[in-house]
């Protein structure tokens, strides 16, 4: 056989070595956009160009950087080509992107039905104006005055009313007891009759243990003199709770 019929076998093996594997690597097109620098040999159709083997035909510009960086489409044309190269997060598409859900207006919030609306009212009266001093008797403005507490009391449904009643600090303990007691029936009392329920009506007394004017009148001491320094300690104070 002539060196140029055996350089046509090899020719002719190559050529069917070469048309098998490329049945054999059915590969899918790597498609470039054929600007700037293609590191990947590419037809007129822009399709990299691929060996019998299947392998990408590289050109002099070939670089590991040039193959993450060409454009084929959606990812870059070393996917196709280089995978092995080619981070494997470039080739895979992005997650899909989380939906944005947009927030509602924050709602005043529901007040269920069986919350109600409370009324609450605090009355301090001065104990010399509803009464003479040392006495549970109430005077005309005393009255007076605890007529006003009764309409405030009417204009809700009513839950309770406190009384508590308070003396100074002249006498013993259990007389000012009594006395602080007196007054606050007194004035429960009153408000009974100006149509108040008895039933919510609570009265207390708190005797001399509760003064409100501290050491200020320790140096005072002319009884005159010391029941008017004492006087914010006598008092009565009410406590009105109901629902508008």
């Amino acid at each position: 056989m002539t060196k140029h019929h055996k350089k046509l076998l090899a020719l002719a093996a190559i050529a069917s070595i070469g048309l098998s594997a490329s049945s054999a690597f059915a590969l899918e097109d790597v498609v470039v956009d054929g600007t700037g620098t293609v590191p990947y040999a590419i037809d007129a159709r822009k399709v990299v160009t691929r060996s019998g083997a299947g392998l990408c035909w590289r050109t002099g510009y070939w670089t590991a950087a040039a193959a993450e960086t060409a454009p084929a489409g959606e990812f870059p044309a070393g996917c196709g080509c280089d995978p092995d190269i080619v981070p494997k997060d470039k080739c895979e598409p992005p997650p899909p992107p989380v939906p944005v859900v947009a927030e509602e207006p924050a709602s005043e919030p529901v007040t269920p039905a069986a919350t109600r609306d409370v009324g609450q009212e605090k009355v301090r009266l001065n104990a010399d104006f509803l009464f003479d001093f040392n006495q549970a008797v109430l005077k005309p403005e005393g009255r007076s005055a605890l007529g006003d507490v009764a309409a405030q009391a009417k204009q809700l449904q009513l839950e309770v009313v406190i009384v508590t009643g308070h003396t100074d600090r002249i006498g013993g303990d259990a007389y000012n007891q009594r006395l602080s007691e007196r007054r606050a029936a007194a004035v429960k009392n009153f408000l009974v009759d100006q149509g108040i329920d008895a039933s919510r009506i609570y009265t207390e007394g708190k005797g001399r243990t509760q003064p409100v004017t501290g050491t200020q009148c320790n140096s005072v001491k002319a009884r005159q003199a010391l029941i008017e320094c004492l006087q914010p300690d006598r008092r009565v104070d009410i406590e009105i709770i109901g629902t508008r």
